[in-house]
């Protein structure tokens, strides 16, 4: 398989008849979302049957996404799909990882994916601490590297209010993780 450059080449290829295209767009992102579903469902086994339904939906409507924009439409259909999913059982209230580490599977997930434990848990305490909004924001541009607008269109709001999110987001982990005696954060 040859190796491809970015997602779109990846998708336009996928439509194209390259099903090894299609893999490669899964692997690439089905970790990442399906971590991210997590945070707003808080199980494993439904954030991972909600990704591959994500990823199911671009198979069969095969919808035309601009240059760039696939991440950022994916992270927006698993959001979709997660709200329904709650609609029909409860109601989401937040964006959370509230259970996250309690989850031997997500610890040892987050281990491998973000930092060691001291640090991870003083993380986990200072964003734990702030917005759940402001939280969802930073995640998905600094955790999972969307760009504002992108960011914007998976949260349902415009690029102008992600950065407004973003600032006041950076200023109350800084606040926070000061409290925890991590100096220097943001800098």
């Amino acid at each position: 398989m040859t190796e491809y450059q970015n997602d779109s080449e990846l998708y336009n290829n996928y439509l194209a008849g390259d099903a090894g295209a299609y893999d490669q767009l899964m692997i690439r992102h089905g970790d990442s979302l399906t971590f991210y579903l997590y945070g707003y469902l808080h199980d494993w086994h439904t954030a991972e049957d909600l990704m591959i339904e994500a990823f199911a939906r671009l198979m069969v409507k095969r919808p035309k996404i601009g240059e760039g924009c696939f991440k950022a439409y994916l992270f927006k259909t698993g959001r979709n799909l997660a709200y329904r999913y709650h609609t029909r059982k409860t109601r989401i209230t937040e964006f959370s990882f509230d259970d996250y580490y309690e989850d031997t599977e997500g610890r040892e997930m987050v281990e491998e994916m973000v930092m060691d434990g001291e640090r991870l848990q003083v993380l986990r305490t200072c964003l734990d601490r702030i917005d759940p909004q402001l939280r969802e924001a930073l995640w998905l541009v600094y955790s999972e590297g969307l760009t504002y607008a992108e960011a914007a269109s998976v949260m349902g709001v415009n690029a102008k209010r992600v950065d407004h999110l973003l600032s006041r987001g950076k200023k109350q982990m800084r606040e926070e993780l000061k409290k925890e005696g991590v100096l220097g954060a943001y800098a």
